[in-house]
């Protein structure tokens, strides 16, 4: 996976497949800390305790398509590679929280990319699961709470509507912070 979205597109479609009907993305960028950390939780099945010890080996997978799931592994070596970290709680029943650190300024950290088209697309694929996005970057900060947008739609309009999608698209640009992080950190 060549940016941290794709990452993130991964994880939450496991998210989607164990069950979850919200699922809540923070990316956070502390400059004074020189940390970028990437936060998914999700209220799905969750894990049992054996299953959160070798869920982030690349042939452990609940998958029955494959026998290989490598999501959570790449995302550990990408971080790891930056000087962060992964970690995992998870509740059987109540939900699993993943979270990536990053050393920001790493030359081997991976862009962020286009969390904006990731976000559609998982909305577009997946209109009945609400999403919460926070993007805090140093200066900036960009929110999508889509129970909001449910809510002011009434129910007539789905999600996936195409005029919907082109709003969360038009927020994406309008922030202009995913295209500015999109090749990295800078070095």
């Amino acid at each position: 996976m060549q940016d941290l979205s794709l990452h993130i597109l991964d994880i939450v479609e496991n998210s989607t497949k164990a069950g979850a009907t919200l699922v809540k993305i923070q990316i956070i960028e502390d400059t004074d800390k020189n940390l970028l950390q990437i936060i998914i939780e999700d209220n799905g099945h969750g894990m049992d305790p054996e299953m959160v010890k070798t869920v982030r080996d690349p042939f452990v997978t609940t998958r029955t398509t494959r026998s290989v799931g490598l999501g959570l592994s790449l995302l550990e070596q990408a971080a790891k590679e930056t000087g962060g970290d992964l970690s995992i709680i998870s509740h059987t029943g109540h939900g699993t929280t993943v979270k990536a650190t990053f050393q920001a300024n790493h030359i081997d950290r991976k862009p962020v990319g286009d969390i904006g088209s990731t976000l559609v697309s998982l909305i577009a694929g997946n209109p009945d699961i609400d999403f919460v996005y926070n993007g805090d970057f140093h200066d900036e900060s960009i929110e999508l709470d889509t129970r909001e947008v449910r809510a002011e739609l009434g129910g007539i309009v789905p999600l996936n509507d195409p005029a919907v999608l082109k709003l969360f698209r038009d927020l994406f640009k309008k922030s202009g912070k995913p295209e500015q992080h999109e090749y990295g950190p800078e070095v």
